[in-house]
């Protein structure tokens, strides 16, 4: 029997659910929660036992026997920043999690998938969370040191492209330098140097190409003035850079399809935000020659974005001198984690004690 893998990823409304029999998927399902069932816990945190039943409850259904599993694996959370790998879920990992400043649903698919385990005394780990850091030492300065820059980007389906690639061209991922481009509801633009990924925007909330929901870059000054104007609160400053940044705020949606279809219509409007969009990831990968030292074996476009060929064919005009650009379309997180799980059972990858590599 090949190896049976069950993953668990968290978002805001919903929980998705899949159950993998080596590299394919034996069944899935995004498990939907209404606001009304949301809307009964204060927190995040105590939506674990309602999520861990349905996921639970998920099983019972497709007739899923729990000691079939070999392993269970899920979407780590915002816990403190790491280097990219697999690693065991414990108690120290567990603890920061909960305890963590930076609320999400993400947080809670480590303690799910460790509960589940546990039971069975299979491994349960996550893989490649946004908080992995392996940022060259020159390229943390921002400018003050009160601000240096930190590494939040979509690091799961970075380093799972960059391993795809790899195989394509039969040169390990660790032995290839690579620019690699997110293109979702988020945009982030990394410096991939044998395997680490040395420079990156902060796509969460901190700089690079505005996206489709989130600004970007901003004018430091102005976003100073207009903090202590008395004209917006915290949050509504902080849904300026995320959630109604982007293209929804210069557009009023954040549909990035409809806006490219306008913009392919030669909207006027939408031709002209989507080349601003465009323009910025060009540069941003330009940007990045410097931290390769103009080393690049290839560029990869991947994301929700990637889908629309209008987009990617303008990014690869505006960067194809650099190196060759491939695209790979859309985003596969569960895949991608369970990838990494295969890779543990194959003992192709060690599983890393998340306490001692913390920075």
């Amino acid at each position: 029997m090949n190896n049976r893998i069950l993953v668990i990823n968290p978002g805001s409304t919903s929980t998705k659910v899949a159950l993998f029999e080596g590299e394919d998927v034996f069944c899935e399902r995004t498990l939907r929660h209404s606001s009304e069932e949301l809307l009964q816990f204060k927190t995040e945190l105590e939506q674990l036992d309602f999520r861990r039943e349905k996921v639970v409850n998920f099983l019972k259904e497709e007739e899923i026997t729990l000691s079939s599993l070999d392993i269970v694996m899920a979407r780590g959370g915002l816990c403190k920043p790491i280097p990219s790998g697999v690693y065991s879920i414990d108690e120290n990992l567990l603890h920061d999690l909960a305890e963590t400043p930076r609320k999400h649903a993400s947080n809670l698919g480590a303690k799910i998938a460790f509960d589940i385990a546990s039971k069975l005394s299979i491994q349960s780990c996550i893989a490649d969370p946004v908080v992995v850091d392996e940022l060259s030492d020159i390229s943390r300065f921002s400018g003050h040191p009160k601000f240096p820059r930190i590494s939040a980007f979509h690091a799961l389906n970075q380093k799972a492209i960059g391993r795809v690639f790899s195989k394509q061209v039969g040169i390990k991922y660790e032995d290839l330098n690579l620019i690699i481009v997110h293109l979702g509801g988020g945009i982030s633009v990394g410096a991939h140097q044998k395997g680490k990924v040395i420079d990156v925007n902060q796509g969460l909330d901190g700089s690079g190409p505005f996206s489709p929901e989130r600004s970007g870059s901003l004018p430091v000054g102005d976003i100073i003035r207009a903090s202590f104007s008395g004209a917006y609160t915290q949050q509504e400053m902080i849904e300026m850079v995320v959630g109604r940044g982007g293209l929804y705020a210069y557009l009023g949606t954040n549909d990035a399809k409809a806006i490219r279809e306008a913009a392919e219509r030669g909207e006027e409007k939408e031709l002209e935000i989507m080349n601003a969009m465009i323009y910025q990831v060009a540069k941003e990968i330009c940007s990045l020659t410097v931290s390769l030292e103009n080393n690049i074996n290839a560029i990869l476009l991947t994301g929700g974005l990637a889908h629309g060929k209008w987009i990617t064919d303008r990014i690869t005009e505006k960067v194809k001198h650099i190196s060759d650009v491939h695209v790979f379309p859309g985003e596969d997180e569960m895949w991608a984690l369970a990838q990494n799980g295969l890779m543990v059972l194959n003992r192709e990858a060690i599983p890393q004690a998340y306490g001692e590599t913390i920075y």
